[in-house]
């Protein structure tokens, strides 16, 4: 018997057929999805279970650095994305290159001074562990104001790396067995040694057994510290050294009780016996559904958040650039494409292209705290610190990024920068320590303090941060240092010049029985200090040793004076040269006039 089948009926068929395949072929598309938990977001095509369980180690390995630190609050200065891939092959796909091809990896940390991502294989057991020790890193930067020194940053990171969740433990502190096997190799680097080592010395840069040694060794003294309840003495070890000036030697006489030699001798037999122990700390509880939430993303959306993964990435920038720009064709109020494309062009120094763009991501209204800071970054270039009538357009967005997003540091930093060019030394101050208190080792943040301390005529405090960095191993921070030591020496004089020049005017008003006004072309001393970003468009060196800058400072021109050629503070540039044109420049300077002012210093760019 025949079946016949009519046209609708073969159209129906054909239909079925069709979405059948298109079925199949949609099983295969990932579908991602967002989790958030109270202090991270990741981002997932590997099932709602995955992501689940990587947002809630992550969780986990917070707790316990808060408990190995002993802090109740812990800072991430910097955004962290975490992106929880489903295979390893499309985890290769954001891999570093080498010899053009990726490198095999299970997890990958990724730094940037805007954000950071965590990039997980969640077809690998365990895949996270390989990033905790970059993330421990993190976590010490965000936390830990005492400077310390590579062994002990490394040792930190690797102990912290060792972690295991067991049931409803944390178990800290079992050595890999590589380290033992790497220690039993090869000779012990002397303690002496191992404590001097700095990020520039050539250890701590080549390759090879030697450095394996350093991060070996460095793990197994953190070790033997805690073992021994001796971490505490670590942070009176670091002042004696690096606030006191006491040598290795010295100070670790001083803080552990035993010369460097004795250190050397226990620490070889804590090694050789394995008499290293692990701790069992309570490790935090499965996070409750309440603590998530759960989200599909677009198709676009997890686009760009992949887009931003390769734009970080030295090996994929202009790859980025391209997916933003695909997406934007498709979609021309994604925000996180605008924020994308803004970054890509301010590393481009393109700032008028990076401008539009974070412009038009806080015109969308996104969520995204980065939009305002670089937005308001964008404009302080400009010059738009220094036109008071744009400011308060400036301030604003970086307070929007602050409410978005109260970690991240740098939102801080600017606002204390605009806070100050607007006339508000006191407030700047109490921003730019809240800054600090997000990223307590940075050096930069550091000689910001001391900066803003000195525009406050607060020099006292400022002076111990000075000499703190004048020991650097950043020489672009020890030249910074030595200027404004000089700035402030040049200030002290200027007092006494202005002050004797006062008495003088004073006696003579009383002697002519007129009333007298020191007669300087300066501003006095107590005026507070502001900032700009400028353009130098020509020098007047007519008068020397003063000099006469024409600034264009966004759309306005000043007129800056240079009171003393010869004592003129230069960041960035040997002398100062009568011959700059077009030459950009960040100023130091006190306000005299509308549109005139006295340098106080000059950064050339």
């Amino acid at each position: 018997m025949k079946t016949h089948f009519s046209p609708l009926r073969r159209w129906l068929s054909l239909a079925l057929l069709v979405c059948g395949l298109l079925s199949v072929g949609r099983a295969d598309t990932p579908q991602w999805i967002e989790i958030k938990s109270p202090h991270f977001s990741v981002a997932t095509d590997a099932g709602e279970k995955r992501g689940r369980e990587a947002a809630m180690r992550f969780e986990q390995m917070r707790g316990v650095f808060g408990s190995l630190m002993s802090k109740a609050n812990v800072n991430l200065s910097v955004p962290l994305q975490i992106v929880a891939f489903r295979n390893t092959k499309e985890l290769r796909q954001f891999a570093p290159l080498f010899n053009g091809k990726p490198i095999e990896l299970a997890g990958l940390f990724m730094g940037s001074e805007d954000r950071s991502f965590i990039m997980l294989d969640m077809s690998v057991e365990n895949s996270w562990s390989v990033v905790f020790h970059e993330y421990a890193h993190q976590l010490l930067n965000g936390n830990l104001a005492t400077p310390t020194d590579p062994w002990f940053d490394e040792g930190f990171a690797e102990y912290f790396s060792t972690i295991e969740i067991v049931g409803k433990e944390a178990h800290v502190g079992k050595p890999p067995s590589s380290t033992y096997l790497i220690l039993s190799q090869n000779r012990l680097i002397k303690i002496a040694d191992l404590l001097k080592v700095q990020h520039n010395s050539a250890i701590y840069n080549e390759s090879g057994d030697h450095r394996s040694v350093f991060y070996a060794e460095s793990s197994m003294l953190v070790h033997y510290l805690y073992d021994n309840k001796l971490i505490p003495k670590l942070t009176a070890y670091f002042n004696l050294k690096n606030q006191k000036g006491l040598s290795v030697e010295e100070a670790l006489q001083q803080s552990l009780g035993m010369s460097p030699a004795q250190l050397d001798k226990i620490l070889e037999t804590y090694i050789n016996r394995g008499e290293s122990k692990y701790y069992a700390l309570q490790a935090p509880g499965n996070l409750a559904s309440g603590d998530l939430a759960i989200s599909p993303l677009r198709e676009l959306d997890s686009n760009a958040i992949l887009a931003d993964i390769h734009l970080h990435s030295r090996d994929y920038q202009d790859k980025a650039i391209a997916e933003f720009q695909d997406i934007l064709k498709a979609d021309p109020n994604n925000a996180a494409s605008c924020v994308g494309l803004g970054y890509a062009y301010l590393r481009k120094t393109q700032m008028d292209e990076a401008g539009k763009y974070f412009q038009r991501a806080t015109e969308l209204d996104t969520k995204d705290a980065r939009a305002y800071y670089y937005s308001a970054f964008v404009a302080s270039s400009q010059g738009n610190f220094a036109d008071h009538t744009s400011l308060p357009e400036t301030l604003k967005k970086l307070e929007r990024a602050i409410q978005l997003d109260p970690a991240f540091a740098d939102s801080y930093r600017l606002l204390a920068f605009a806070q100050q060019s607007g006339g508000n030394p006191a407030q700047a101050l109490e921003t730019i320590k809240k800054a600090l208190s997000l990223r307590p080792r940075d050096e930069n943040y550091q000689f910001d303090l001391a900066q803003i301390y000195v525009a406050n005529e607060k020099t006292d405090e400022a002076m111990p941060i000075l000499h703190i960095l004048e020991k650097s191993q950043n020489p672009q921070v020890v030249l910074r240092v030595q200027s404004i030591e000089h700035l402030i020496e040049l200030n002290k004089e200027r007092k006494q010049q202005f002050a004797a020049l006062e008495s003088r005017s004073q006696e003579e008003s009383n002697s002519n029985g007129e009333a007298g006004a020191p007669k300087s072309s300066e501003p006095p001393a107590g005026t507070p200090i502001k900032f700009m970003h400028g353009v130098i468009t020509e020098v007047d060196c007519t008068s020397a040793p003063a000099a006469m800058l024409s600034v264009t400072s966004g759309t306005k021109k000043w007129k800056m004076r240079v009171p003393d050629l010869n004592r003129a503070v230069i960041f960035g540039a040997d002398t100062f040269s009568c011959s700059w044109t077009n030459q950009k420049v960040s100023l130091n300077y006190r306000q005299t006039a509308d549109g005139e002012g006295s340098v106080v210093s000059i950064e050339t760019q």
